[in-house]
């Protein structure tokens, strides 16, 4: 009876999925219930507060100051690695090109660092002494030492070097697997018409690579706000000067964690998710992902 039951064509499609299922319900759909219960509560008093976690987020000025760091840093990773990893990718993808393998494999091992060393190594990078490589480089150049990471400005530049450092690799590759499904009888085709290479990178490459543009986008919306650990090791901790290296997931992790406000970090997560989801479908919508979906 059991051997009849599972091999039935009418249960066998449920079972199949029953694990897919199974694990976004555990580990999707019950923890964030559950988040959104405890941004209800003050969890170390156990006791049920309403709204007053998003009205103390309303008048907070750290959370709106951590929010607009993340766009920010997030913005900047889209200007950079988006556009000049797809040239990278092209020109790997290039016949006149050679050893592209080992470049390959150049650009994609900074994304195998682990996040501890490479902050750590940015850090003593940018430090404050007139031995630190930045400020010896811009030395040579007759400037003065830069407190870097006091800084704003010197600030972000320092997270987005991090950020181009070690993702390049990864959207190049991206990039490339894309181009790469692009038959070659359009460039012979488009070669032959007197087309130009930038002509049909930009008649050919970039319209047909947008699938692979759009997960490039999503991916890095998400991962541009989701910033966190980069910052804290740049910063050697969640205290940066003026909270200039503060994001979103760092208030979260001061509240939740150093201050054990759980309820008012669960509000702050429920934020930052309705954030990510919201700025996703605004750019799918741009993008016409849903409008093909529809047709």
């Amino acid at each position: 009876m059991l051997k009849k039951f599972f091999y039935s064509q009418k249960i066998a499609p449920y079972v199949f999925i029953l694990p897919f299922v199974i694990t976004v319900l555990l580990f999707w759909v019950a923890p964030i219930s559950n988040g959104v219960l405890l941004s209800f509560q003050d969890v170390l008093k156990d006791e049920w507060v309403g709204t007053k976690n998003y009205s103390r987020l309303l008048s907070d000025k750290n959370f709106f100051k951590a929010i607009f760091n993340s766009v920010k840093y997030m913005i900047g990773t889209l200007v950079l690695l988006i556009p000049f990893p797809m040239l990278f990718a092209s020109l790997l993808n290039s016949k006149l090109m050679k050893r592209s393998g080992l470049f390959k494999s150049i650009y994609f091992l900074p994304a195998l660092t682990s996040v501890v060393v490479a902050g750590t190594i940015f850090r003593l990078m940018f430090g404050e002494a007139s031995s630190s490589l930045a400020n010896q480089v811009i030395g040579l150049f007759g400037a003065s030492p830069i407190k870097w990471l006091k800084g704003v400005n010197t600030s972000y530049f320092a997270l987005l070097l991090i950020a181009c450092w070690r993702w390049t690799g990864v959207n190049i590759l991206y990039f490339l697997a894309g181009l790469q499904s692009i038959p070659t009888d359009l460039y012979e085709a488009a070669s032959i018409d007197g087309a130009s290479k930038w002509q049909q990178f930009k008649k050919i490459s970039v319209p047909l690579i947008k699938p692979t543009t759009v997960y490039v986008l999503t991916i890095s919306i998400y991962a541009g706000l989701s910033m966190f650990l980069e910052s804290y090791m740049v910063f050697k901790g969640n205290n940066s000067p003026n909270n200039i290296g503060l994001t979103i997931v760092g208030y979260l992790y001061r509240q939740g964690i150093e201050k054990r406000a759980m309820g008012y970090a669960c509000a702050v997560g429920l934020i930052l998710l309705v954030v990510v989801m919201l700025i996703n479908l605004v750019q799918l919508k741009i993008t016409g992902t849903f409008d093909k979906e529809e047709k």
